[in-house]
């Protein structure tokens, strides 16, 4: 009613009754005044506020803010003398204001443009936010200079500090808003305070910053207020922009800051609820603050600055091991250290403000403090609660835990990072509290065995001892893997240079030899070493790891398996795997100096490198015999061996281990203990086994290496299908355990595919996929050995097809398409309407979406060159064959789309990998999408619709970028009747739609640009009607005139609109400009 009687032209009469009620509202009752009714007025009055600012209204009208500011005065003259009724209206309705003015979620519906809401935004920061802000200033220093506040008073004081963290945490708009008309209505999480100049003379005052010190100190032990006070400070620590005129009063700003929280935190006891906020405040000033700038403080302050963060490092630190130890749901201080230590590693990574060296003595202590809490007593504090008292046992840990390499590997990444800067302290420590646990560990082993020897049957033993020992090298080997090697990730993982440069520095001091042999004799201890001394520290602490890798195995052969850790299993084959991929055949050529000694003990052609490929080959196989049944422990141990193997320098060496060969055989004849390994690990040993088999060997060799691994598979699988009995045994339990294993060998094979391999590795695949096919039909009812199937397929066209030549590439889509056809005839008449069924029922759908874009991938990944690579590997021909991809993928895509109902597309990997699947196809084959059945094109068409409309954003941008080739393919056509040309038609309404009239993310902005050209350039007319309708439903003349102008504008560029690459990027430029002048005007909230 209000916005029509806005809208009708009465604006300044709705403004006079408007405030007319306002007075009434604020008058002061006999009656009692409730929450409610505080509330109700506030959202009355910031309405009116809101209208207050139209634009015929600014210059005319008197800030409604004086409005109340009469009434509150009229009360008692001022508010910090008004009543507790009085100050809170006043602090409820300043809060509503700051709501709807925040352009927020909160801004009301009142039917009003998104460009009306901004310039209210815009307006209200610089006039009337200020004056909220210095009003409440006051408030809070009347109240901070009170000694006693009583029950009531403090409550309006904690509403007072709630609103300046409000308009502290306000999201300033900058002068010229530009495309953040629609932006800026997206929820902004943690914003930095980056207000205008105009806001100088009030945020630059020191003692606006002195006052939320003093308040903090005044109200720290109550929780809530502690959280908006620091709230405030950490606001106030992330100040920056043109708020500051000279680099000069960001310094002073940032000592004047420092100082007030070094006085406010120095020497006092940290309170839990006040952990998460200092944090942030430090790592605010760390963050945002230029280096320059927080280096130009006076050199005392900023020592005392990084001593204090010390401080608060370690004590949070050692609070987060108390959190963990005594399992609190509420995780303050863990939160609140990882925050910290995050703020380290943006310090130490900048060695161009700060000289090398600067901050060793810190990260020393952060780092003694981090392995200080994490090994048990008398050593650690670990398992002690506050009082010294021992915690939970070991037992009541969850087995669905998260590993805590993966849990804390952020914490861990930063704990090894400091521990590289202070390499000359850590790396020894490191070294030798693990030898210590090494010897401490296999003293209580052997005093374990001797009791059994003495006693076979005397039941349970204690082994507390031995559960603190496990615990402690557990973290021990942890933080050793992050301080020595890097998490990579598709990138080539490289010996930190901090680590280098020490082994380096050390290097004129160390025995070589003395090195090798304390890396080449794990059973003995080290210091019985003559001159163990004398020998690299990084090559010491590595040999510390191969100790306890010897302990265990030692144990193993003792029978004292039971006594065992898996986890420290676990971590020896995870350390061994992530040192191996940076350390082992060390290769200078990446390097601007070497370490003698690493390139003596584990480079090229050396020795070293040889003894220890041996070694760890030895530990894989001992870890596959032994721990099988532990899945996680051995699915580790396959990643050391792929990690062995997946380099050819490394696998050269692997097969010249006869433990390989024999390792080799075991699992072709599927002997125990290997057959009793689960699926997936099966899976990853074939892919070591096949990457294996491309070392470097002579033909003689490699054959016989073949004949030994993949024959037998081959073999087996044969005897096994080709049993005339087969239809009627195939479910049995042993049968199945054959199938299943073949096909996960199968994908593990193609998933070791190589350029180099390739050839070989498609050929013998090819052979299985026809059988592969026949089993669809024998097992269609089992679902699980149905999706492994298609599985099989899936990982060969996602690792082979982008290899493969002309005709190799059609013997993989006919087999493909042949798969299809099967799976559609087992499928018949199967309905999908089970809609409480897990996501994992769908599985088989899944996978088959999964193919059809892994085959249409070759589109857009190819290294191919016709069928070079497989000369001399059975060339095939094309001859009078014409399978394409675009066969099998409609084939796919007839298949899929008639199942994929609105249900199904609620799962999430589901949907994601439908609209994937849909957009390859239109991008790719956009002629084929005409020849549809007309019930598949309609389906595929409302998929389309349903996305843009009802998906998530992504899904939204891959809709659009299927409408684009779409609509090049209909203008190529000319077809004006035919139904894609209709659908685009529909398709442009809904893209101008999105683009002018509703609230988008603006990262789609540029997809949907493209789309809305080409629709444009198909349907001009359609195009101009849409303008006109739009124009005349417009009443303002002013509105009218400034849409008819952009639209003008918009398409004066490309004029007649063609699909011209030139054309089209200008008009994307001037939508641009149209989305930033009118991007807000007609978006309506």
């Amino acid at each position: 009613m209000m916005a029509a009687a806005v809208a009708a032209g009465g604006a300044p009469e709705v403004i006079a009754q408007l405030e007319n009620a306002a007075k009434v509202l604020m008058q002061r009752t006999n009656y009692p005044e409730t929450e409610r009714m505080s509330s109700k007025r506030a959202i009355f009055l910031h309405l009116i506020l809101k209208l207050h600012h139209l634009p015929w209204s600014i210059m005319n009208n008197a800030s409604m803010l004086s409005t109340y500011s009469y009434h509150l005065e009229n009360q008692n003259h001022h508010l910090l003398f008004a009543s507790i009724f009085w100050q809170t209206l006043a602090c409820s309705i300043l809060t509503a204001l700051l709501s709807e003015f925040s352009s927020s979620s909160k801004t009301s519906n009142i039917g009003l443009s998104m460009e009306f809401h901004g310039n209210c935004k815009r307006i209200f920061q610089e006039g009337d936010l200020r004056q909220i802000f210095m009003l409440t200033v006051e408030v809070l220093q009347e109240f901070s200079r009170r000694e006693n506040l009583n029950a009531q008073m403090s409550s309006v004081f904690q509403r007072y500090l709630a609103l300046a963290n409000q308009v502290l945490s306000w999201n300033f708009l900058p002068p010229n808003l530009g495309r953040h008309y629609i932006a800026m209505f997206e929820s902004s999480q943690n914003v930095m305070l980056k207000p205008t100049e105009l806001w100088r003379e009030t945020l630059l005052d020191i003692r606006v910053m002195e006052l939320f010190f003093t308040v903090h100190r005044k109200i720290r032990e109550d929780t809530d207020m502690a959280q908006d006070s620091l709230q405030c400070l950490a606001q106030l620590a992330s100040l920056h922009g043109p708020v500051f005129p000279d680099e000069g009063s960001q310094v002073d700003y940032l000592a004047h800051f420092i100082e007030g929280l070094l006085n406010t935190v120095n020497g006092i006891e940290i309170e839990d609820s006040e952990a998460m906020g200092i944090s942030s405040v430090f790592s605010n000033l760390i963050t945002v603050f230029p280096r320059n700038v927080l280096t130009a403080i006076p050199n005392e302050l900023f020592s005392s600055f990084v001593n204090c963060l010390t401080h608060l490092t370690c004590s949070f630190g050692r609070s987060a091991a108390l959190e963990e130890v005594l399992d609190k749901d509420d995780m303050v201080y863990m939160e609140a250290y990882d925050k910290l230590l995050e703020s380290w590693l943006t310090l130490v990574q900048d060695d161009k403000h700060f000289h090398k060296g600067f901050f060793t003595q810190h990260a020393v202590q952060v780092f003694n403090s981090y392995i200080q809490c994490h090994l048990a007593a008398p050593d650690g504090t670990r398992n002690l609660t506050a009082n010294g008292v021992a915690s939970r046992e070991e037992e009541e840990i969850s087995e669905l835990q998260e590993d805590d390499r993966d849990q804390f590997s952020d914490q861990l990444a930063s704990v090894g990072m400091l521990g590289r800067i202070a390499a000359e302290h850590c790396i020894p420590l490191l070294t030798s509290l693990l030898e210590d646990r090494v010897t401490r560990l296999h003293g209580q082993l052997q005093r374990h065995q001797q009791q059994l020897l003495a006693s076979p049957g005397s039941g349970s033993i204690d082994n507390k001892v031995l559960d603190d020992l496990y615990e402690d090298i557990h973290w021990l080997i942890l933080v050793t893997g992050y301080l020595l090697a890097n998490d990579t990730q598709g990138e080539t993982p490289l010996i930190p240079p901090e680590v280098m440069e020490y082994s380096i520095k050390h290097s004129t001091e160390v025995d070589i030899n003395t090195t090798l042999q304390i890396l080449g004799s794990p059973g003995e201890k080290a210091s019985s070493i003559p001159g163990y001394n004398r020998t690299d520290s990084v090559i010491r602490l590595l040999s510390a790891i191969l100790r306890v890798s010897e302990v265990e195995s030692r144990a193993i052969r003792a029978d004292l398996t039971h006594l065992l850790s898996p986890q420290m299993g676990k971590d020896i084959v995870w350390f061994l795997k992530r040192w191996a991929k940076t350390y082992l055949l060390v290769d200078e050529k990446l390097y601007d100096q070497i370490s003698l000694p690493f390139n003596t003990a584990f480079g090229a052609d050396t020795e070293g490198s040889q003894w220890i490929v041996g070694y760890l080959l030895e530990k894989v196989i001992s870890n596959l015999a032994v721990w099988s049944s532990e899945q996680d422990l051995a699915n580790d141990t396959v990643q050391l061996l792929v990690t062995l193997v997946e380099r050819r320098e490394r696998a050269n060496l692997v097969i010249q281990c006869e433990n390989w060969w024999n390792l080799a055989k075991q699992f072709a004849r599927r002997s125990p203990p290997l057959h009793f390994l689960s699926s997936s690990v099966q899976r990853t040993l074939m892919k070591a086994l096949v990457l294996g088999g491309f070392a470097h060997m002579d033909t003689d060799t490699k054959q016989q290496y073949w004949t030994e691994v993949l024959q037998p598979l081959q073999q087996r699988f044969l005897n096994v299908i080709n049993q005339e009995n087969f239809q009627q045994i195939c479910q049995e339990e042993e049968v199945k355990q054959e199938i299943t294993a073949t096909l996960e060998a199968l994908c593990g094979i193609a998933e070791a595919t190589q350029i180099d391999n390739v050839a070989i590795l498609f050929n013998f695949l090819m052979d299985f996929l026809t059988n592969c096919i026949g089993l669809m039909e024998v097992y269609k009812n089992t679902p699980e050995t149905v999706n492994l199937i298609i599985e099989v397929f899936v990982e060969v066209a996602h690792k082979q097809i982008c290899y493969l030549g002309e005709s190799k590439a059609m013997n993989l889509y006919e087999a493909c398409l042949t798969l299809l056809q099967v799976y559609s005839k087992n499928n018949l008449g199967r309905q999908r309407i089970d809609v409480t069924a897990e996501e994992d029922q769908y599985q088989d759908l899944l996978l088959i979406m999964e193919l059809l874009t892994n085959l249409l991938s070759k589109e857009f990944i190819d290294f191919s060159d016709t069928d070079e690579v497989f000369r001399g590997h059975e060339p095939g021909q094309a001859a009078n064959r014409s399978v394409s991809a675009a066969d099998v993928v409609l084939y796919g895509v007839n298949l899929v789309l008639p199942l994929m109902s609105q249900d199904l597309l609620k799962f999430p990997s589901l949907c994601n990998q439908y609209y994937k699947l849909i957009t390859f196809i239109c991008e790719i084959f956009p002629e084929k999408i005409p020849q549809l059945p007309e019930d598949l094109f309609k389906s595929l068409m409302y998929s389309l619709e349903l996305g843009m409309s009802s998906m998530s954003s992504e899904v939204c941008q891959l809709c659009l970028e299927a409408l684009t080739p779409l609509a090049e393919q209909c203008a190529k056509a000319q077809e004006t009747d035919s139904s894609l040309f209709l659908a685009t038609r529909h398709f442009l309404k809904m893209v101008f739609d999105m683009l002018v009239l509703q609230k988008h993310n603006t990262e789609m902005t540029t997809a949907a640009g493209e789309a809305f050209y080409t629709l444009v350039c198909l349907h001009q007319a359609e195009y101009s009607e849409l303008v006109e309708t739009l124009l005349s439903s417009q009443q303002d003349p002013v509105i009218y005139q400034r849409l008819a102008d952009a639209f003008n504008k918009l398409t004066a560029s490309s004029t007649p609109p063609s699909l011209d690459r030139k054309q089209k990027m200008a008009f994307l430029k001037s939508l641009e400009e149209f989305m930033a002048n009118v991007g807000g005007l007609l978006c309506v909230k």
